[in-house]
This record gives structure tokens, C-alpha cells and sequence, in this order.
């Protein structure tokens, strides 16, 4: 409950994309280092995944987050990503 709390006051950003384009967007949006949480949304806008972006998580801890992102993308036609950023 507290988590939720959180992620409606921390500054938000959303992208549409298609799930061709969903794992690369993704990789993108960790590289550049400023999210603390994606939650992907399917075309209703229900959640489909929620992934908390540890801090300095590189290879391997991220490796199985991309997996289930990669999955999802062969499976969704378009989708929205939300960025909870770091306040």
C-alpha cells in the first residue's frame, strides 16, 4: 500500500509502443539509468508485469526481467510502458 503511495507521487513518464519494439524501448529506459520501476500495461491498461529497477543491476540480476519482457513482446501487438522515475 505504502509502495502505491509512492509510485503516484514520484514523476511519471509513458510510452506506447509495439511489441516489436516493447525489448528494445526497455533495455533503453535502464541503460539511461533514471527509472526505479516499468510497468508495462497491455491495450486495456491492465498490468502486465512490474519490474523494480535495482540500483547499478547489470547482466545477470536484469537478465531474467528482459526474458519475461522479450516473452511478453512476442505476445502483445501494442502495449504502454510506465516509468516511475527517481524523485
Amino acid at each position: 500500500m505504502e509502495d502505491e503511495k509512492e509510485n503516484n507521487e514520484a514523476p511519471k513518464e509513458e510510452f506506447k509502443v509495439s511489441g516489436e519494439e516493447l525489448l528494445a524501448k526497455v533495455k533503453a529506459i535502464i541503460k539511461e539509468g533514471n527509472a526505479r520501476r516499468i510497468i508495462i500495461k497491455n491495450e486495456k491498461g491492465d498490468t502486465i508485469v512490474e519490474i523494480p529497477v535495482i540500483l547499478g543491476a547489470v547482466g545477470a540480476l536484469i537478465a531474467p526481467a528482459l526474458a519475461v519482457v522479450g516473452t511478453i513482446a512476442a505476445l502483445v501487438a501494442k502495449c504502454t510502458i510506465v516509468v516511475i522515475k527517481k524523485s
